[in-house]
């Protein structure tokens, strides 16, 4: 159900309702908004979706591992999360321009990176996490919802060059209550730009649950800005696929910006640094534990007959695969030399800079023999 009209005491009860398209329990269900847009969709096709999601939770688990054991300074785990990744992501063209936040491992994975582009950053060593140039996708950000503002300043130029192509940005629900965000609803709906903005709700940021900062659905706050929005099931990568398939329809069609709220939930800390048993109950992690996104579309594939035994088997081969040249790329890099952080700032050196390399050197060198 789209909106376009802000939200009113009359428009609560719909404001709740959440596409869906596959059930919790594996079960298939009409929905006369999304069908149209995963008409063709062949079982194989949702097989590939579900080995997407596979591979990305061992990443993931990888990840976490590597920072247990000194090899990442930071992970910012997405478990629970896949479905809403890897289905939006999945949606989108090859010269579509992403702007993700620091959460966003699976659209990376969909984007064909290097093993080692999803560790780089999260080890610290030089350079981006991957090029932004190859993978049509700005670095991660960790400034909350600064990214939202990029995206919109590139739709702008996507009308400049008169091309139709879509800028696309994730956040989480902590990042609408942010002035970033709500300026680049504002200017994005000012200027007609192609822009979707996907908000994943993870119903945390950090310690604070979402009911705290909204009262009402978010995908409500959109239509306030003059932006259609929908309110999908974020643990159906079916129903995610079909709305991201939709939102970008009508951005490249010339219509202006979309807002989707992916309702999902992270069932990791928020970053490894995080101890989430401080703030939230287990029942609640066991009740969307009973809502993953991985066992529904696996049930559903069974039931089908589109997964078997063998499929499955090959999928977690692949996954264990990833995972071992992801750790790999890990361990293999090599960290430069302190020092080299003032190489390449500036076309020719200058006082100023060798100033600052010595301090440092001299600052360095007050650890020796400590």
């Amino acid at each position: 159900m789209s909106f376009s009209a802000p939200p009113t005491a009359d428009t609560e009860k719909e404001l709740s309702t959440i596409e869906q398209m596959i059930t919790s329990d594996g079960t298939r269900t009409h929905n006369s908004l999304l069908d149209p847009f995963v008409a063709n969709l062949t079982g194989e096709e949702l097989r590939g979706l579900y080995r997407d999601m596979f591979i990305l939770r061992r990443i993931d688990s990888e990840g976490v591992a590597l920072q247990r054991q000194g090899q990442l300074g930071l992970w910012a785990p997405c478990r629970g999360q896949e479905a809403s990744q890897i289905g939006t992501a999945r949606a989108l063209r090859r010269d579509d321009y992403v702007f993700p936040s620091y959460r966003e491992t699976g659209v990376v994975y969909t984007r064909d990176p290097q093993p080692a582009d999803f560790v780089r950053m999260w080890r610290g060593e030089e350079g981006a996490s991957y090029d932004p140039a190859v993978m049509n996708m700005a670095p991660l950000q960790i400034i909350i919802g600064a990214q939202t503002l990029h995206a919109v300043g590139y739709a702008f130029g996507i009308v400049q060059d008169e091309v139709d192509q879509v800028a696309v940005t994730y956040f989480g629900d902590g990042a609408t209550s942010q002035g970033d965000v709500n300026e680049a609803m504002i200017f994005a709906s000012s200027f007609h730009l192609p822009v979707v903005f996907v908000c994943q709700n993870n119903h945390w940021a950090i310690s604070e649950p979402v009911t705290v900062q909204s009262q009402f659905a978010l995908a409500g706050r959109a239509p306030g800005f003059g932006i259609p929005s929908l309110r999908v099931d974020g643990n159906d990568v079916l129903a995610c696929l079909a709305a991201m398939r939709w939102a970008l329809e009508h951005a490249r069609s010339g219509k202006g910006p979309v807002f989707l709220e992916l309702v999902t939930y992270r069932m990791g800390p928020h970053t490894t640094a995080d101890d989430p048993t401080r703030y939230r109950d287990k029942s609640e992690l066991d009740k969307w534990a009973a809502r993953d996104p991985l066992s529904r579309v696996e049930t559903y594939l069974r039931s089908t007959h589109d997964l078997d035994d063998q499929h499955q088997s090959e999928i977690e081969q692949a996954a264990d695969d990833v995972a071992r040249e992801l750790r790999a790329a890990c361990l293999g890099m090599t960290t430069r030399e302190p020092l080299a952080v003032f190489d390449g700032v500036y076309s020719a050196a200058h006082t100023g800079l060798e100033e600052q390399r010595a301090a440092y050197a001299d600052y360095l060198a007050s650890f020796e023999g400590a």
